[in-house]
């Protein structure tokens, strides 16, 4: 591959990263202020959501030969929690799923298992991005710090799950635009 189709890879990547990050956020916002569920607003959480594993896998694929297994491991992993919550958004649409807590009630022990699925996986890509110094330390720091407090914000005021959440997306989000400002990883990493 040309390093020109890679640069419009990387360019491409990292709007795809920073603009579903964001929508992501978008649609928890929205989900907040009505206080539950809503058709539109489900489809922007859907298409923010499938967007995630091809993203993480790209982000992974750029970054490859830094990242280690830790990194190759916890993207796949990542990837797999996120195509099952894009699996969960569908069923919200499908069924008619007034809110977060009736999807959870109706899923159970799936969500469990696919949330500790993001959790680790989330912690992993995270770490593994910080020490591979092809992006910006802090991004992967973000994403590792923003699975946990997405965990442990369950349960908790919807302002502290948006904080929670936009901390997340921001570590996914910030790895794009910083891929978006480098304009490129350099020497040494994949060239796709």
């Amino acid at each position: 591959m040309t390093s020109s189709n890679n640069g419009i890879r990387l360019a491409f990547l990292g709007w795809a990263a920073a603009v579903a990050s964001l929508l992501y956020w978008v649609s928890d916002l929205i989900e907040a202020a009505q206080g539950g569920f809503s058709t539109a607003q489900l489809w922007l959480t859907l298409l923010a959501e499938a967007a995630i594993p091809p993203i993480v896998v790209g982000l992974w694929w750029f970054q490859r030969e830094r990242l280690g297994r830790l990194g190759a491991i916890s993207a796949w992993a990542y990837a797999y929690a996120f195509i099952f919550f894009t699996f969960t958004v569908v069923y919200a649409l499908v069924e008619g799923t007034p809110d977060f807590e009736a999807l959870s009630d109706d899923l159970g022990p799936a969500m469990t298992a696919h949330g500790a699925v993001m959790l680790f996986a989330g912690i992993g890509f995270g770490v593994a991005v910080a020490r591979a110094g092809a992006l910006p330390a802090w991004t992967g720091w973000t994403l590792a710090i923003g699975v946990v407090l997405v965990v442990v914000s369950q349960g908790s005021p919807e302002g502290v799950q948006l904080i929670a959440a936009g901390v997340r997306d921001l570590g996914i989000g910030a790895m794009g635009i910083a891929l978006l400002r480098r304009g490129g990883l350099g020497a040494g990493s994949g060239t796709g």
